[in-house]
């Protein structure tokens, strides 16, 4: 009998998944979906030119927003090709390569959100804990190491994906559970033992995603109990103010995060409309909320918007 390599099993194309069991239904997400992506380059788009524009804004803080709004932009183009393939186009159909590569975008990308977010921490810390001397410890060489130190760790962690999900054989269905690729979703289609990408994936998530989480709670700790020692209560309330819009962000990143890690592991049961919901929230929410969290929570921004979308007064 013929020995069947991997590659007897390999397809060289995968089927995405739209609305689960209502693939008519897909013309109705078509707009909500296009109304959302011109929210987050508009909304993210306005907070970069703002930034640009105003000479008071080019500060730390600030620019580690620019990355947070370059980061959220490009995760969405990430997911924007396909999600106009099937729910624009009705084609499900994407090349293996080209789902691999998605993949890529879209993992590195959240890393890359995540370590942005343990960075503002970072900078919120050294603001209330030594406002003094703030400007002189970020200066503009730390806050580009810094940047390029969150990519080229993302790199590092998600090179492998690509390869791990190569060296597997397919010979089960061909239908992703959603409308891009995800590491999880393709491996569970595979026909031999997955437990290195398993178990990869657990040290990724734990050692980054986990990691940063820890990391921005002990940030956190540190500036509440700096905040408690100062004694004018107006001082401590504009302190925890400066970190409101720090907080939302943070919070819109990892409660649709845990929604969809709790979902996968124990709600099988459930509807897999639910399941394409949670995921879309996940990773279309924070690009969309974002600017407009930013744009409301931080005075400096909100004046500057204002301005921009005024009519100029004529000279008396």
């Amino acid at each position: 009998m013929k020995n069947l390599s991997a590659s007897d099993f390999n397809y060289h194309s995968f089927i995405l998944t739209g609305i689960p069991g209502m693939p008519e239904k897909n013309p109705w997400m078509a707009f909500p979906l296009g109304f959302l992506y011109t929210l987050t380059i508009l909304g993210n788009g306005t907070i970069l030119t703002v930034i640009k524009a105003d000479q008071s804004l080019h500060q730390p803080m600030y620019y580690f927003l620019s990355i947070l709004a370059v980061t959220d932009v490009s995760l969405s183009m990430s997911t924007l090709p396909s999600m106009l393939s099937i729910f624009w186009f009705n084609v499900s159909e994407i090349a293996f390569d080209a789902c691999i590569t998605q993949m890529f975008f879209i993992h590195g990308f959240g890393v890359v959100e995540s370590g942005v977010l343990v960075s503002m921490a970072f900078d919120r810390f050294v603001a209330i804990r030594d406002p003094l001397h703030y400007p002189s410890i970020l200066t503009h060489g730390v806050i580009a190491n810094i940047g390029i130190a969150v990519l080229i760790r993302s790199f590092c962690v998600v090179f492998p994906v690509p390869f791990l999900i190569k060296r597997l054989p397919f010979c089960h269905s061909r239908v992703l559970f959603h409308s891009y690729c995800l590491h999880q979703d393709a491996m569970r289609l595979a026909c031999a033992s997955t437990r290195v990408n398993s178990l990869y994936g657990l040290i990724v998530v734990i050692f980054t995603l986990g990691l940063d989480a820890l990391m921005i709670l002990f940030s956190y700790a540190l500036i509440l109990k700096t905040v408690l020692g100062i004694a004018s209560r107006a001082e401590r309330l504009k302190a925890l103010n400066t970190c409101l819009s720090h907080i939302c962000a943070v919070l819109l990143f990892y409660i649709p995060l845990i929604g969809v890690t709790m979902i996968h592991r124990f709600g099988k049961h459930l509807s897999p409309v639910i399941h394409m919901l949670m995921a879309n929230i996940y990773l279309l929410l924070p690009p969309v909320l974002n600017p407009i969290v930013y744009s409301v929570k931080t005075k400096q921004i909100r004046r500057r918007i204002i301005q921009m979308f005024q009519p100029r007064k004529g000279h008396a």
